[in-house]
């Protein structure tokens, strides 16, 4: 999982990516292709 400064950029990479909102943290998870998890903040 990369740790990244703005989870936009990666969203806009595939088109299963989803922002997800967990214990304050954001994090893009996408379960077709698990490459783009990342998590900010």
């Amino acid at each position: 999982m990369k740790v990244v400064s703005s989870l936009k950029t990666l969203k806009t990479r595939d088109r299963n990516c989803r922002v997800i909102r967990r214990k304050g943290r954001l994090y893009v998870i996408n379960k077709k292709n698990p490459r783009y998890k990342a998590r900010q903040g």
